[in-house]
């Protein structure tokens, strides 16, 4: 029975790491979905430290409070997780993102590129590490190894703001700190191009306590070590977001289901095809003693960025059969969950 719990506690730790590359509302390899509205120009830059963009953003979870600091992502108390994604998605290019990461225990900062197939390049730092940087990359949702990230060292990611840019081409990506690139991933490395992200993304951007107590023992270990809500309130400033696309568009529609970049059509603005994204989210813009806030609800729990959903809608979807819980560890391995269910079972 050792052993069993030993298994066990790797697989919850795998499937804790990995709800945000296995959630999509519609995968595209999978089905018909609706196009993706495209940035229409080449370029977008915004300064949050004076105020928010609204017309390009939505707040998917939480609130977010606009500054002359920037745009800032704050945890009180247990269930905060204020998030914002973009309204458009981008076919390669450059994205930087100007961030202040969040202190404390347990506490995750992350700035992310998705697609509707699950494909994603990340940067994520974790709030008891603050001359640490995490990047990492999943292709399709591919999780059968967790040797993609690679953390870098970085003076004093808390209190001073820093360039992380991701430049992202058909043939490689790479990634830097302060105009300094330092790591590449060149499209053959990935599995042969198999998990190399290649398809149109948006921008997410949000704040999470991996450390909450009610998260399983893999995350909260992973995100280093239990959140005492006491010591907060913790705050990640945004300060400014820089993009530029290489396919500016109306929308991108994928042409099969392989989620090669060269099935991609990149359609004009004035063609036929619908939006592609029928936001289900609302937001509201209040004021309050001289700051803006901008609040969003999420119709779904386990749809959009992965820290938006809750642990008991996480914890009842796992609980309620076997079958779910292989849905949500899903790309650790089917096969390799099926035989230890099994195991479990004839023990």
């Amino acid at each position: 029975m050792k052993i069993i719990r030993c298994v066990i506690r790797v697989v919850l730790i795998c499937s804790s790491l990995t709800l945000a590359q296995t959630t999509t509302s519609c995968n595209p390899t999978e089905k018909t979905c609706p196009p993706d509205t495209a940035l229409s120009s080449s370029t977008y830059s915004h300064d949050f430290t004076t105020g928010d963009d609204s017309s390009n953003w939505n707040v998917t979870a939480g609130t977010v409070s606009y500054t002359s600091s920037g745009a800032e992502f704050t945890i009180n108390k247990a269930g905060d997780a204020p998030t914002i994604r973009s309204k458009w998605y981008i076919f390669f290019g450059r994205v930087s993102f100007h961030i202040r990461a969040a202190p404390g225990t347990g506490i995750v900062s992350s700035a992310i590129l998705e697609s509707d197939d699950l494909d994603e390049v990340d940067w994520e730092w974790i709030g008891g590490s603050s001359g640490k940087t995490q990047s990492n990359y999943f292709g399709k949702g591919n999780t059968t190894s967790y040797d993609r990230a690679v953390w870098i060292d970085t003076a004093d990611t808390q209190s001073t703001s820093h360039n992380y840019t991701i430049t992202w081409t058909s043939s490689a990506i790479t990634w830097y700190v302060d105009n300094a690139a330092i790591r590449t991933l060149n499209y053959a490395d990935a599995l042969g191009g198999k998990n190399y992200p290649q398809t149109p993304m948006n921008v997410r951007i949000g704040i999470w306590a991996g450390g909450d107590s009610s998260n399983s023992e893999g995350t909260i270990e992973w995100a280093g070590g239990e959140t005492n809500y006491d010591n907060g309130p913790f705050t990640m400033i945004l300060e400014k977001v820089e993009v530029v696309n290489e396919n500016p568009g109306g929308s991108y529609v994928y042409g099969d289901r392989t989620g090669d970049f060269g099935s991609i059509k990149v359609e004009a603005a004035n063609e036929s095809s619908t939006s592609a994204s029928t936001s289900t989210e609302t937001t509201k813009a209040t004021s309050v003693a001289g700051e803006s806030k901008t609040t969003g609800s999420a119709t779904s729990t386990l749809t959009g960025m992965w820290w938006t959903a809750s642990a008991e809608a996480i914890k009842a979807s796992a609980q309620s059969s076997d079958t779910t819980v292989v849905k949500e560890v899903g790309l650790w391995g089917l096969g390799a969950v099926t035989m230890l269910v099994a195991w479990i079972h004839a023990y």
